[in-house]
């Protein structure tokens, strides 16, 4: 018996218990479909976290204001501003490993053009800034250094901003009120999208930490100092990032003159290992739904192999009567085995079918992020094809070792 005669043999016997052979494949549909399914959410939630790493930028870290105790009372962090932009510099010129630092400071308040206004937030920045953050112009140009140092009434503003407060007009070279301080709007952003946080990193205007120290707070001791509320350092490529954060650490400790033990008054975020811990967290997810949903694939091949035992039982005079007219053993096992095979190919093909709906639906209805891939389909498929072969064995095997007097004599 050749491959092709045996295939069409075992779609015979599959054809003549229809019923039977739908609820057999039943645990194949649903395994294969859940492993697609959960595998597609899994790799969403993946390259949702990769986007808001690239969103953040690459290899960054933040530095920011420590905490004060007051009464034993620890306020938390940022509650003390002794961060100023020297500390900044001194991070860019004594580190070499550092390829570019933002000092930046931020409040929030209502921007207005014509008769449209916005509230959102303001960030005071330097040009380094959209280096720190990979974060191009889409339109416009840089802050000139004189507008730097001189507090001019300039400003970027983000994709959010633009669209909420021009819709579909050009905003470049347009003046805007900033809490009642006409500005001048030279850039504007691209798109970045939302940070790990779930927040619009689009909906921000950005001026000169000089314009947001003299003119949006009014100069005051702050000004004087050129406080700023945190410091975004970005790493050279190929650098050990814990290296930096540490070299960056005794640097900051020995300007503020901190004892040997005595509690650091800052505080540093290494922001791109968080986002990869959460990436790590997402595949170590992924593969546990996917094991998980493969628990179902494990189930189906036990029914394979439950109905391949009862179907060599009913047709038990069957293979004795094609071992007596000059089959083999090796024919017998091979048709069995290609029934089970066939079946569980079957129910994988139509599970691939219940898995690409079920990624729909959830992409659709529920919000989330999914990714179908043609790996996680081709992995399904061929894993549904190993649990017909493993568990269609041992059936195939029985009948192929029948003697075929006893086989003919079988009631």
């Amino acid at each position: 018996m050749n491959f092709l005669a045996a295939l069409r043999s075992a779609l015979r016997a599959l054809l003549a218990n229809k019923l039977r052979s739908l609820l057999t494949m039943l645990g194949i549909i649903i395994g294969v479909g859940a492993v697609i399914t959960m595998v597609a959410v899994g790799n969403g939630a993946t390259q949702r976290v990769q986007e808001q790493m690239k969103g953040l930028g690459s290899n960054i870290m933040l530095v920011l204001p420590g905490g004060v105790s007051q009464a034993g009372v620890r306020l938390g962090a940022q509650t003390r501003q002794r961060l100023t932009e020297e500390d900044a510099q001194a991070i860019q010129l004594e580190i070499p490993e550092v390829q570019a630092v933002a000092p930046t400071s931020r409040t929030s308040g209502q921007l207005v053009f014509g008769n449209t206004n916005w509230g959102t937030t303001i960030i005071g920045v330097n040009n380094d800034y959209l280096e720190v953050r990979d974060w191009p112009i889409a339109s416009g140009r840089m802050f000139e250094d004189g507008e730097l140092a001189g507090s001019a009434k300039v400003a970027w503003i983000g994709a959010t901003v633009a669209r909420e407060l021009f819709g579909d007009e050009d905003p470049v070279d347009q003046t805007i009120r900033v809490r009642n301080i006409p500005m001048k709007v030279i850039a504007v952003l691209a798109p970045k999208g939302q940070n790990s946080m779930g927040q619009d990193q689009d909906d921000a205007i950005m001026i000169p930490l000089s314009t947001l120290r003299n003119r949006i707070w009014g100069g005051d001791a702050t000004s004087r100092l050129k406080r700023v509320g945190s410091i975004s350092v970005k790493v050279r490529d190929g650098m050990d990032m814990k290296a930096v954060e540490d070299s960056v650490k005794e640097l900051l400790r020995q300007r503020f003159k901190v004892p040997a033990g005595g509690e650091d008054p800052f505080q540093i975020r290494n922001l791109t290992e968080i986002l990869q811990a959460q990436e790590e967290s997402s595949r170590v997810m992924t593969l546990l739904l996917a094991a998980v949903a493969g628990i179902s694939l494990i189930i189906g091949g036990i029914g394979i192999m439950n109905i391949m035992l009862v179907s060599v039982t009913e047709r038990t005079r069957e293979i004795g009567l094609r071992m007596a007219v000059g089959a083999r053993g090796i024919d017998i096992l091979a048709q069995f085995l290609i029934e089970a095979v066939t079946l569980s190919l079957i129910g994988g093909a139509i599970g691939v079918l219940l898995g690409a709906v079920a990624t729909w639906g959830v992409g659709e209805l529920a919000g989330w992020q999914v990714s179908l891939s043609a790996g996680a389909v081709a992995l399904a498929v061929g894993f549904s094809g190993v649990v017909g072969v493993f568990f269609g064995f041992y059936p195939a095997r029985r009948a192929a070792r029948l003697l075929p007097i006893q086989a003919l004599r079988y009631e």
